[in-house]
């Protein structure tokens, strides 16, 4: 029996910021932005840093900027979760309230409040906070305490494994806009100015050490855009979007971490789901099922961290389908380019000459902000909306501005799902010039124009993917050594990655 057969699956992001601490734009454009792409969100505010460096001239203007975002959180926490609980549709979009404490010793925590009520906590040490969290639980009150960017150096705000508890952290961040956390060797290093990356404060060093956790995403995005495409998303397996069923399936560990294209992931070890925790046996029958958000490059397996399964594609089975079938994929629109610094407004629709469109995933990015420090727009930070959607069409409008250098990438876009004829044809309007393309031409390789000469904002539609390059399914017996936990690793061949939570096998 499968074991999501009667499970939903929601897209979520519990790590972000705005301007209600020392982030970026306002708490409602931050709680529409997450509106338009996610099914529950929890917005982060800076609340408390115990253990703060001793101030000194170099590093003065960081004390000054975290003590006044303190201080701003504290003063608006009441109209805060006022907010919250105006936006908060329950079994559409839940909002969680939470907040972040910063630890140097021992890392990072951002709490996640399980009802629409609570207060910032201000503990002096880690285990002062797990008291506190104690004492909400024997209240009737759950408390989560996520730890982020887990990567840097232990003693700089990285994670201090000797400090984790199972307790309050069911999960972990596998990666965010600072990161990824897996191993020393990452498809998204450290940047930031905090430091690069150390092994003993990764996940394999995590597993390695015996710890139960599952795997999350977030954005740790500072410009009021949670979910922004490409920093971090968590997809979470749900008996129902309601508040009590989405709060079980994260203690349940349900769930897996995405740097951007939403995925359709199922995997199971012995019959049971990610996160679970199962009998030890001689074999063990890894199972998977999966719709990714393009083409697949590869599906690992990894053991206590260890890569001992690798599916290609060479190993998936064509189709078989005519040239008369309809055709079951991913129109990706993309938006954006041309001369640094400057905007581009765009009025979108995008549609299909025939078939149906099965589903819509916005892929809208915010700002690239994370310094508090760096220069401030006081516009608005909602800047990318879907005005409508029908069985062949959509509409959205966004603003892009051109990347500002070669490596980051700050296009905005909408991929719709579809099942239409090999010989349709996809449109689009893009600020009334219209362009088009035969399905065919784009199963064969993206086609991209400009919208006027060089160095101008441009599109590009991507290739749209056969159904046995984007939807596979796999199993494999592992009867070799004991192991001590499972889990999935998928890699797009557009570079967008996903980590499913571990099965953890008890002696």
């Amino acid at each position: 029996m499968n074991p999501f057969s009667d499970l939903s699956l929601l897209f979520g992001d519990m790590h972000n910021h705005c301007g209600i601490s020392y982030a970026h734009g306002s708490l409602e454009d931050a709680l529409s932005n997450a509106r338009e792409q996610l099914d529950f969100v929890s917005i982060t505010g800076h609340a408390h840093w115990p253990d703060m460096p001793e101030p000194n001239d170099d590093i003065q203007y960081i004390i000054d900027f975290h003590e006044e975002g303190f201080a701003k959180l504290k003063a608006g926490w009441p109209k805060m979760m006022e907010t919250l609980k105006q936006f908060n549709d329950e079994g559409n979009f839940v909002v969680f309230p939470g907040f972040e404490v910063h630890f140097g010793t021992c890392g990072d925590r951002n709490m996640l409040y399980k009802d629409l009520e609570g207060d910032i906590l201000y503990p002096k040490n880690l285990e002062a906070l797990h008291n506190q969290l104690r004492a909400l639980r024997e209240q009737g009150r759950d408390v989560i305490a996520q730890p982020h960017h887990l990567g840097y150096l232990k003693g700089t705000r990285g994670i201090d494994w000797n400090s984790f508890s199972p307790e309050f952290a069911p999960f972990v961040e596998m990666l965010s806009m600072h990161g990824c956390s897996e191993s020393s060797e990452n498809i998204k290093p450290f940047l930031h100015s905090m430091g690069p990356s150390d092994w003993q404060s990764t996940i394999h060093y995590g597993l390695k050490q015996g710890h139960v956790f599952g795997f999350s995403g977030g954005t740790d995005h500072h410009s009021a855009h949670p979910g922004s495409y490409g920093h971090g998303m968590t997809g979470l397996w749900v008996e129902s979007g309601n508040r009590e069923d989405v709060w079980d399936a994260l203690l349940k560990r349900r769930m897996f971490a995405l740097t951007g294209d939403r995925m359709d992931l199922q995997f199971s070890v012995n019959g049971l789901p990610m996160g679970s925790e199962i009998a030890a046996s001689k074999k063990r029958r890894i199972e998977f099922f999966l719709q990714a958000g393009g083409a697949i490059d590869c599906v690992d397996i990894l053991r206590d961290g260890e890569l001992v399964k690798r599916f290609s594609q060479y190993e998936m089975e064509p189709t078989g389908e005519t040239n008369d079938d309809l055709v079951h994929t991913k129109i990706y629109l993309e938006l954006g380019w041309g001369a640094r610094h400057k905007t581009c407004n765009w009025e979108v629709e995008l549609g299909l000459t025939d078939g149906e469109i099965k589903s819509v995933e916005p892929r809208f990015r915010g700002r690239e902000v994370v310094s508090p420090v760096e220069a401030k727009d006081t516009g608005s930070y909602y800047i990318s909306k879907m005005l409508e959607t029908g069985d062949q069409s959509v509409r959205f409008e966004t603003v892009t501005s051109g990347n500002p250098n070669n490596s980051t990438n700050l296009s905005q876009g909408v991929c719709l799902e579809v099942s239409m004829p090999r010989d349709g044809t996809v449109w689009a309007n893009l600020n009334g010039k219209r362009v088009e393309w035969p399905l065919t031409a784009l199963m064969e390789g993206a086609r991209s124009g400009v919208m006027k000469d060089i160095d101008s904002p441009a599109w590009r539609f991507n290739r749209a993917p056969s159904p046995n390059q984007w939807k596979w399914s796999g199993e494999w017996e592992d009867s070799e050594g004991e192991g001590s936990s499972y889990y999935m690793r998928v890699r797009q061949r557009n570079d967008q990655w996903a980590w499913c939570s571990p099965v953890f096998l008890n002696p």
